[in-house]
């Protein structure tokens, strides 16, 4: 007791030197009271205290109650994760029977890249093959156009114009089925005046018309609303119809054909897809479910009025490359072509630009196309009053989008300013060949499309399209060089 007692009464320069020397103390009496301590003894001894001053104690217990605080909530956070992923949620797992019965979640695509213009002039380096390098050069960003020289090699290009001579080519022609005639209204007949029947109307056609079919009664050359909504449909058509055009007086004077390049095609057709999957960015997906390359030839005295290769769609139209999975009851159908990439496969002797009337112009304004009896559309006289021309040099190519992007990665509306035309050839022939990336603007549209000719493919369909078996035929084809 004697040695106790004189423990409680250390002077505090003893106990901070005793606490240094032994950091983990333990009273002294705590184990000498476990020794001799007797029963009944503890009702005449002092009171200890548990711990030694200055709170050392006290924080030895505060971290270790921290401590399994700590586990205790890890523990519990772990169960309640164990138990939502191992039994799920009511309102996320409905259960084997309304899993079977909920539809199918709907396929989502990617966005669609698109090239950077920069600025006009910017050129930037890509390597579309193993051996070269290309360079990409921006023409204008209204529409967003580009040239790539060399893009084809002469030997391809020779090769190109040989498999369509192979094939045979027919003449190009631009005429409205009967059932376009039957359900267009009378506010479409201006506009119908531009490429009626396939053919180009002049002012001084439209003129004459009118005095055919009595339309101006006044002869003032202008109709006014009174004399237009009197205008008798039929007497239109019927006049239309009996006034065959000329070759010069057509939208479009030319022949053209189609390769295919799909699975089984002519290795350098093979080669050439692949190469504008690489120099679009696109996924292969659209790209090889695209239309086949058309190939066409501009004879002497052969055009193109400018026009636009893709058409708005509305409700009452549809994409023609994803009809298959449309509502068969749409009575129209367009070109859905989010991309146009133009290959030149030869030198033209005279003519034969392809022209952008209103390219990088500040606004657009479709009556602003006609001033002063000038009509920028007119390849065959005005052509000269474009403002951009593309000369053709074999083996380049010009690609462009033909829709403004919609803010989401996908298509939006119809770029106007992708106007384009085929310049008059005053001399020899032109080549061209057109890849067309056809891209619906329903983007759920083209996801179910894609999702269709994977299980063709899968099934064997897509390997029983008669209409490519003779450019099958022609695989292994050479050209003597």
């Amino acid at each position: 007791m004697a040695a106790a007692a004189a423990a409680t009464d250390l002077c505090p320069e003893a106990a901070v030197a005793d606490e240094a020397a032994n950091p983990h103390w333990v009273p002294p009496e705590h184990s000498l009271a476990g020794a001799t301590t007797r029963p009944g003894d503890d009702q005449d001894a002092p009171v200890r205290p548990l711990c030694k001053p200055r709170g050392i104690c006290s924080r030895a217990y505060f971290l270790v109650l921290m401590v399994f605080v700590h586990l205790y909530l890890g523990n519990v956070l772990a169960l309640l994760l164990f138990v939502h992923y191992s039994n799920g949620d009511e309102s996320t797992d409905p259960g084997p029977q309304r899993r079977a019965q909920s539809p199918r979640p709907k396929s989502t695509l990617g966005p669609l890249t698109r090239l950077e213009g920069i600025k006009v002039g910017y050129e930037r380096k890509v390597q579309l093959v193993t051996d070269r390098d290309h360079f990409i050069r921006t023409l204008s960003l209204k529409p967003l156009l580009f040239e790539i020289p060399g893009f084809l090699s002469d030997e391809e290009c020779r090769l190109i114009i040989h498999l369509a001579q192979m094939k045979g080519l027919q003449r190009s022609q631009i005429l409205p089925t009967e059932e376009y005639e039957e359900a267009m209204s009378s506010m479409q007949v201006l506009a119908q005046t531009r490429l009626g029947n396939g053919r180009w109307m002049t002012p001084e056609n439209i003129q004459e018309m009118y005095s055919a079919i009595k339309a101006d009664p006044d002869g003032d050359g202008v109709l006014s609303l009174q004399e237009f909504s009197n205008m008798d449909l039929r007497d239109f058509h019927k006049y239309m119809r009996s006034h065959k055009a000329e070759s010069s007086e057509l939208v479009r004077n030319s022949h053209h054909t189609w390769l295919y390049q799909g699975e089984g095609a002519h290795h350098v057709m093979r080669a050439i897809r692949q190469r504008v999957l690489r120099l679009t960015r696109l996924s292969p997906e659209i790209v090889e479910l695209s239309e086949p390359l058309q190939v066409v030839r501009y004879g002497e005295g052969g055009h193109y009025h400018a026009h636009v290769d893709s058409g708005p769609v509305y409700p009452e139209t549809i994409c023609s490359h994803t009809k298959l999975v449309a509502n068969e009851s749409v009575p129209f159908e367009t070109s859905c072509r989010y991309m146009t990439v133009l290959f030149y496969l030869n030198n033209v002797t005279g003519g034969g630009e392809t022209v952008f009337p209103v390219a990088d112009n500040r606004t657009y304004d479709e009556m602003s196309l006609i001033q002063d009896d000038v009509d920028l559309r007119d390849t065959r006289r005005h052509c000269d009053k474009g403002n951009l021309r593309v000369k053709p040099r074999q083996g380049t190519a010009v690609f462009w989008y033909n829709y403004l992007p919609d803010g989401q990665g996908w298509v939006g509306d119809v770029d106007d300013y992708s106007l384009h035309g085929g310049c008059l050839v005053t001399r020899g022939t032109k080549w061209i060949a057109n890849n067309w990336i056809n891209v619906d603007p329903s983007r759920a549209r083209q996801a179910l499309f894609q999702q269709e000719m994977a299980r063709l493919a899968r099934e064997g369909g897509a390997n029983s399209q008669p209409e490519w078996a003779l450019d099958r035929a022609y695989s292994d084809a050479r050209v003597e060089l």
